[in-house]
């Protein structure tokens, strides 16, 4: 039978799942913004409060979703996931309480120590901020300062690399969290497996690198994410097959601990001197990795939702053997001061051989605008990470003017200081 698939959000991610589905089914999409890319897409959009369940059944209902596939954490911390299973329509995404693997972080550090999954690091949880500033205090080593609930990939900070100790404590008495999680610092190289995941099975991509901080040199605050890249191998460049294989593990416990998960579970890993460790867990496919993932994925994307659906093996995932290179344009300030509602120029012709993402753009009748978050992404897809970045750079005159671009990665000498700082750690 035809499939009528319902996309939930309007990222970057989103627009990639989007355009992995448009071709074999029926789409309609729903978000809060217009992303003008998805909208070329689907057969249908609809704004609307994507984290309010039953607008999100109602509109499902209306197009004759037979599944659904839910993009951002957070629809699935709402209970998007559960609303829609409850109404008939098959969400490939996990419910509320699976989700808490990644928007509980104390619950998710509980859960991996209750089920001795590897690569949990020393932590301890506190709702207390003032017993937390003790524990700062009393700590001998460097700390990661992780707030419990969802922030966007910016709420963490870590001592002795980001902030000092009497900052970290300011943070903490100042921001107002109800809990926070803290646990030691992984040094590193950090590095993303996604999962796709049904049925008790789990179907894992190539390793993907993002890059967190907003400014070239891995220098400024965190972001959700200003790129990444991934090679033609599963492994990265700094990276082994043993190391992808450790982390490809972890997933797999943590899949068999959650008990009958669905959807995509994201790990995010430090390559450490002592091996893999586990930074966090995410529900669902990585934002920007999606856009490094989806691209090379060979096997159809639906035929994995309808399998989960109909409770069939997963497909054996096959992905095209090429690198990839994503870069994103934020607006100025982002972001911590980003610059909203700024007209923006995108010339799709000047793009090239790159895809052209666009993520938490408004499109309006005289054209598009910049919001708080990141405008879109290009990325370039071939043989090798040197060649991707060069279609990716060339890209970005499609319409970088007015806007932030880490241009360093995917870069050679990123990705070679990436391995000489894994060839010291193990000395």
């Amino acid at each position: 039978m035809s499939e009528t698939v319902l996309l939930v959000g309007g990222g970057g991610r989103e627009h990639a799942i989007a355009r992995a589905l448009a071709d074999d089914c029926a789409l309609y999409a729903c978000a809060s913004n217009r992303n003008p890319g998805i909208a070329r897409l689907a057969d249908g959009v609809e704004q609307l409060d994507e984290t309010h369940p039953d607008a999100v059944v109602a509109y499902a209902e209306e197009v004759g979703a037979t599944l659904a596939v839910v993009g951002p954490e957070a629809p699935l911390a709402a209970g998007v996931a559960d609303a829609l299973a409850d109404s008939g329509v098959f969400p490939f995404g996990p419910h509320a309480e699976q989700a808490r693997i990644e928007t509980d972080k104390a619950f998710q550090r509980r859960f991996m120590r209750e089920h001795d999954i590897p690569g949990c690091p020393d932590f301890e949880t506190f709702d207390d901020m003032e017993r937390a500033c003790e524990y700062v205090d009393a700590s001998d080593g460097d700390l990661a300062v992780k707030p419990t609930g969802l922030t966007g990939g910016k709420g963490v900070t870590v001592t002795g690399d980001q902030v000092t100790k009497e900052e970290a404590k300011a943070y903490l008495r100042e921001e107002g969290y109800d809990r926070v999680v803290l646990e030691e610092r992984l040094v590193g190289e950090e590095f993303t497996v996604q999962a796709l995941v049904a049925n008790g099975e789990v179907r894992t991509a190539p390793a993907v690198q993002d890059h967190k901080r907003a400014y070239e040199g891995d220098e400024g605050p965190n972001t959700g994410g200003m790129g990444s890249y991934s090679d033609a191998a599963v492994a990265l460049p700094f990276m082994t097959e043993d190391d992808y294989d450790d982390a490809v593990a972890i997933i797999e416990a943590t899949v068999e601990a959650l008990d009958d998960y669905t959807g995509v579970l994201y790990g995010q890993f430090m390559l450490t001197a002592a091996g893999v460790s586990v930074v966090e867990f995410n529900a669902r496919f990585g934002d920007p990795e999606a856009m490094n993932t989806l691209p090379v994925l060979e096997t159809p994307f639906l035929d994995v939702l309808v399998a989960a659906r109909e409770g069939d093996p997963l497909p054996e995932l096959a992905f095209d053997a090429r690198a990839t290179v994503c870069k994103y344009a934020v607006p100025a300030g982002y972001p911590t001061d980003p610059e909203a509602g700024a007209r923006i120029e995108v010339d799709e012709e000047s793009a090239g051989d790159a895809l052209l993402f666009y993520a938490s753009v408004d499109e309006r009748e005289d054209g598009l605008y910049t919001t708080t978050s990141r405008s879109f992404a290009v990325v370039g897809v071939a043989d090798s990470i040197a060649e991707a970045e060069t279609i990716a750079e060339d890209a970005l005159a499609a319409g970088e003017e007015g806007l932030h671009v880490r241009h360093d990665i995917g870069t050679d000498a990123l990705v070679q200081r990436r391995i000489e700082h894994v060839e010291e750690l193990r000395g």
